[in-house]
């Protein structure tokens, strides 16, 4: 059964809660993006991972508050936020440059899974999403269908989206290092 407070979408996405369904701050600036972009890239948080609602939306509000407070950022840095719990939690969204990849800000959309996955993978409900949201966003014109998927380390000197899921997502469609 579907949450009421769940966008209800076309078959292959996956479920959506806007940044206001799942009590986000709103955006002190937002700067357009031009779509669809040609880059996909994947991060996880490094923080708590979540496997309920209530849980990830506990967890995406301590993300969007660090990005703002600390980094001083005008929003949380991705694109979307992805849970354990299989729901995808709105971002900067579709069309807003996020703040997750420098160089590829303009041009790709960031989806952080919530969770450390250096020693662990995301669960099936969360790779599930990522793979659906990607889909999704492929179909709905916002990605070029000839994406190239990219972990956040491919990009810059970072770990992250940690080894494990690393790993996996380097036998994922259209990933290149």
């Amino acid at each position: 059964m579907q949450n009421r407070t769940e966008i209800q979408l076309p078959k292959g996405c996956p479920t959506i809660l806007t940044k206001s369904q799942w009590g986000g701050r709103a955006p002190t600036c937002r700067t357009a993006m031009s779509t669809p972009v040609p880059y996909v890239i994947i991060h996880h948080t490094e923080g708590t991972a979540c496997s309920s609602q209530s849980a990830c939306v506990s967890q995406a509000k301590s993300v969007q508050n660090y990005h703002m407070n600390s980094n001083g950022w005008c929003d949380v840095g991705y694109s979307f936020l992805v849970g354990e719990d299989g729901r995808v939690y709105e971002g900067r969204g579709w069309t807003s440059v996020g703040a997750h990849a420098p160089d590829y800000n303009k041009n790709s959309i960031g989806i952080s899974v919530m969770g450390s996955f250096t020693s662990k993978n995301p669960n099936t409900a969360a790779l599930n999403a990522v793979k659906s949201l990607i889909s999704c966003g492929v179909s709905k014109g916002y990605i070029k269908s000839t994406y190239t998927l990219k972990g956040h380390r491919n990009v810059t000197a970072t770990d992250c989206p940690g080894n494990t899921f690393y790993n996996t997502l380097k036998s994922w469609p259209r990933f290149k290092a």
